[in-house]
């Protein structure tokens, strides 16, 4: 007996097994849409993540400059941060999408 890994939860399991004691998906059949659904699912994921990063960016950038002049004091912190979590977030994000499509291929 040797452990395999299930290639719809990716946990260790062993390779006589029928179905996976994780996430009960039967390995005797077409496991091909199974998988084609997980990596949707983690690419609308991925791209909800990239949305809030973009949000919280363009929030940074409404902070900082609200009423017209560059903000001074909290306002100022607040803005930075939201915009320096935004700008690192999306571009991490958009790094792991091109990642993600490239295991698909």
């Amino acid at each position: 007996m040797a452990l395999t890994t299930c290639p719809i939860c990716d946990k260790r399991i062993s390779d006589k097994a029928k179905t996976c004691p994780h996430c009960q998906t039967a390995l005797d059949g077409d496991l091909s849409s199974a998988q084609r659904i997980k990596q949707i699912e983690k690419s609308s994921r991925l791209m909800t993540h990239s949305f809030i990063a973009m949000t919280a960016f363009i929030a940074g950038v409404v902070v900082w400059f609200w009423g017209g002049e560059v903000a001074s004091g909290p306002r100022a912190i607040i803005g930075g941060v939201l915009f320096a979590f935004g700008f690192v977030g999306y571009l991490v994000t958009r790094v792991r999408i091109i990642l993600n499509k490239r295991k698909q291929l």
